[in-house]
């Protein structure tokens, strides 16, 4: 791993211009623009061993010779894989603990699915950071959201391997959650909402009812406000174009409040 931390010394030495000028006999590199201090600022944590980070940065695209392609963050995303869902797994276990399997199941997946976990990534700006080739840099659509989670996956291991399981799992909690306040996860139309069904079911709240409290504007330019009660109070109003767009805000409202 000579490489390695040849790499690690180049890019993460401490100058005031973060571009660092290097050349490793393996990669072949020559400017690579990397900020540990911007990344633990990112990643909320203290940075131990900036090797781990590193390779957890490097996409397999980064090598363009021989072998060197089997050289990545491949194995970090498959620790990280297991981490992301036993800590999300573990929080739904003790917030939701009327709920059955199959609904944990289905909450977790919405939670950690690709498209969230790129979400996750882009609030922190982790793409400012991966080591990948032109042609990688240069994707777009579904391409760029699987360099983005698969990265994310590779820096949960690297904060588990560097901090330990407490600090892994008070990352992933902060991102999940803080994704989830923020409003962040919505992966499609009915994503908030069902969130919320399976929420207020999991915990006997009961079938959250949408009421629309007002309607304003003219015919061709409405604006509804709508109010979700659960139980036997309001737990969240949102606004929008239409009843459906408005019942999204009110219920990403409420889950705001409850989780």
């Amino acid at each position: 791993m000579v490489w390695l931390k040849r790499l690690v010394s180049a890019l993460f030495a401490r100058r005031p211009d973060p571009s660092v000028t290097m050349r490793s006999e393996r990669t072949g590199s020559d400017r690579i623009p990397v900020d540990e201090r911007a990344l633990s600022k990112k990643l909320g944590i203290r940075i131990r061993d900036p090797e781990l980070f590193v390779e957890a940065l490097l996409h397999r695209s980064y090598h363009q010779r021989g072998d060197e392609a089997s050289l990545s963050n491949e194995r970090l995303e498959f620790l990280g894989d297991s981490i992301l869902n036993l800590v999300v797994g573990e929080y739904l276990y003790r917030t939701l603990p009327r709920a059955p399997e199959g609904e944990l199941t289905r909450l977790r997946s919405r939670l950690v699915n690709k498209r969230a976990l790129a979400t996750y990534a882009a609030q922190i700006d982790l793409a400012r950071f991966i080591l990948m080739s032109q042609n990688a840099a240069q994707t777009v659509g579904k391409g760029m959201e699987t360099i983005m989670a698969d990265t994310f996956e590779a820096i949960i291991a690297a904060v588990y391997l560097d901090g330990g399981y407490g600090e892994a799992r008070s990352f992933v909690e902060r991102q999940v959650l803080g994704a989830i306040k923020r409003g962040g996860v919505a992966t499609d139309d009915d994503n908030y909402k069902s969130m919320l069904l399976e929420y207020s079911q999991a915990q006997g709240l009961g079938t959250p009812r949408y009421t629309v409290l007002k309607e304003v504007g003219p015919d061709h330019d409405r604006t509804f406000t709508v109010e979700v009660i659960l139980g036997s109070g309001g737990r969240g109003t949102g606004t929008g174009k239409n009843k459906k767009e408005a019942e999204q805000a009110a219920a990403r409202q409420a889950l705001r409040d409850l989780l």
